[in-house]
């Protein structure tokens, strides 16, 4: 049986090597704003006063264009003048600079910061693994400039489907042009409407391999027509031709219209080479203004 001496050495000694652990955390999990990390490796993953997050909203979705959301887990409001992205998907930094004065975080609200995509670099887009960094510029109260990096999260891949559609739509303007004609035949009835996608090709007769649409997808405005379903597998090669889409509205709901982010940005999937994706053909600003108006009869007859 041990002891009472020996039971109180061993539990003292249990105490004096806990402690010592117990001093190496951060209770907060949080840090302080002057505990950035960018002195180090190590220290460029550990939570700063700033987390980040990658975004898109659905007005931003097909414009190249994404939201960098900061949050401060600090409670003081802190100052960003600036945050730059890295990722080997993409050729150079995805940054936002403010305006005189950087923009206030108030304590643990997040805000969005939007912010342009570089050219992507298309065979890292193969890749979805990549490790993605923030650098953060910014100023806490009563303190200089200081500037933390940190890791950041991508939890919906918005940067992987960006960089692969950006690549998609290179390869195939090598190949070809593709827009959608401007103008709309509407039927008799009204009820249903044809768009036409114009693809010219950038070398007619040459022997450069082509591409294939694989299917039109619909999109939350339009939707193909049961009476004439949109063609699958078109073959885009050195021939320019013209591709008819009949057309009804896929909502007829009162926010349709005046709702619309990406109604009239038509998917189209297609496979290039070992690469397969969406590439996206947007209308123009004649065109949008034809099917806002063909969507809004049509739903009224």
């Amino acid at each position: 049986m041990m002891s009472r001496r020996w039971r109180s050495f061993a539990v003292g000694m249990a105490v004096a090597v806990t402690l010592p652990l117990l001093a190496g955390c951060d209770s907060t999990g949080s840090g302080s704003p002057g505990s950035s990390g960018s002195s180090s490796p190590a220290a460029s993953r550990s939570p700063g006063p700033i987390t980040v997050e990658v975004n898109q909203s659905r007005d931003q979705y097909g414009k190249q264009t994404i939201q960098i959301q900061l949050t401060n887990t600090t409670d003081s409001p802190l100052t960003v003048t600036g945050a730059r992205l890295q990722s080997r998907l993409f050729e150079g930094g995805i940054s936002w600079d403010s305006s005189e004065g950087g923009l206030e975080l108030p304590p643990r609200q997040p805000k969005s910061l939007p912010a342009a995509l570089p050219a992507a670099t298309c065979e890292a887009s193969k890749d979805a693994s990549t490790e993605l960094t923030a650098k953060i510029n910014y100023s806490a109260p009563d303190t200089g400039s200081l500037e933390e990096t940190t890791s950041a999260s991508d939890p919906f891949g918005v940067l992987p489907r960006n960089a692969g559609e950006l690549c998609i739509a290179a390869e195939a303007a090598t190949i070809a042009t593709m827009v959608l004609d401007p103008q709309l035949e509407v039927a008799a009835d009204g009820r249903t409407a044809v768009v036409r996608l114009v693809i010219t090709p950038a070398t007619p007769e040459s022997d450069m391999p082509g591409f294939t649409i694989e299917s039109f997808e619909e999109t939350t405005l339009l939707a193909q027509s049961p009476a004439a379903p949109w063609p699958v597998n078109v073959t885009v090669g050195a021939a320019q031709q013209e591709v008819p889409l009949t057309i009804r509205p896929a909502r007829c709901d009162p926010h349709a219209v005046a709702e619309d982010k990406v109604g009239t940005l038509l998917p189209l999937r297609v496979a290039i080479g070992d690469r397969k994706g969406l590439l996206k053909i947007p209308a123009s600003n004649d065109l949008r203004g034809r099917i806002y108006h063909f969507v809004t009869a049509a739903c009224a007859g």
